[in-house]
């Protein structure tokens, strides 16, 4: 009797430790799975923190005329003959992005060639430094280079109410006015993106511009690919670019110049990127 009890105590012993053995077996299996699901996300998370946007930058030139109300009339008519049989002209350009850091340039890939609106690319490219709130450009603007350096601008936008799509990613809208240049600008942001980024020389919002309208249509840049991944030497800024160098307050200067001069002689101020 002793000696089934004793043995019946052993195999219950033997029971209760391999249930116990096979608890913590799906316990570990448990952490193992939560831990590939966490370190998944993680990764995917890592990965959408940084990457490169393509935009199309679409060029209206009517529009762009329409607005260039100084323009004397010999001139106009010249430049509405020119474009009559192509207004439009787009071309691609490209936002390199981590959480921190920005880089925006005009693409080596074309979107269009030729029919005689084909034209060298010039230097043009524009660092933000966010976490030091510090911008490095290489504008060849009226036959010059110039190497601008300072503080990012901060820039007064008026948040709207509006929403929509671009490029799979809900935005908000939001505007401000550019004094120079006499344009109206309207920026769709998404808030999804870890970074206040975005094309030509407008940041400063709440998520990454994906789209900017200027002034009603002239110009329009949107994003048409949205590509994550690990960047390398992206961001880095191209080695021994000559330049007159300066701070934002003095390129804006020269832009006013170059716009006064314009408007003095009634002529189109080619040379100012619009």
């Amino acid at each position: 009797m002793v000696g089934n009890f004793s043995y019946q105590l052993s195999v219950n012993n033997y029971q209760l430790y391999h249930r116990i053995l096979s608890f913590m077996k799906n316990i570990i299996i448990i952490l193992v799975f939560m831990l590939g699901i966490s370190g998944s996300v993680f990764a995917q998370q890592t990965s959408q923190n940084e990457g490169v946007i393509r935009f199309v930058r679409t060029s209206r030139w009517t529009k762009i005329m329409e607005k260039a109300t100084y323009i004397n009339k010999e001139e106009r008519e010249k430049m509405t003959y020119m474009y009559s049989t192509k207004d439009k002209w787009d071309e691609y350009t490209e936002l390199y992005f981590n959480e921190n850091t920005s880089k925006y340039i005009e693409s080596d890939e074309k979107k269009e060639v030729g029919n005689g609106y084909d034209w060298r690319k010039e230097v043009f490219v524009l660092k933000r430094d966010f976490e030091k709130n510090t911008l490095t450009d290489y504008i060849e603007m009226t036959g010059k280079t110039y190497i601008v350096e300072d503080t990012i601008p901060a820039h007064k936008w008026k948040i709207l109410n509006d929403l929509k799509e671009v490029a799979g990613h809900v935005c908000m809208n939001a505007m401000i006015e550019d004094p120079i240049k006499q344009q109206k600008i309207i920026a769709w942001f998404a808030q999804d993106f870890p970074s206040s980024a975005g094309p030509e020389r407008f940041s400063g919002l709440p998520g990454m511009i994906l789209e900017l309208d200027i002034n009603e249509g002239a110009v329009i840049i949107s994003a048409d690919r949205i590509e994550f991944k690990k960047l390398t030497k992206e961001l880095d800024l191209p080695a021994k670019v000559k330049g007159k160098k300066m701070n934002e307050a003095g390129f804006q200067g020269v832009i006013k110049k170059a716009m006064d001069e314009a408007v003095k002689e009634e002529h189109y101020p080619w040379g100012i990127r619009y």
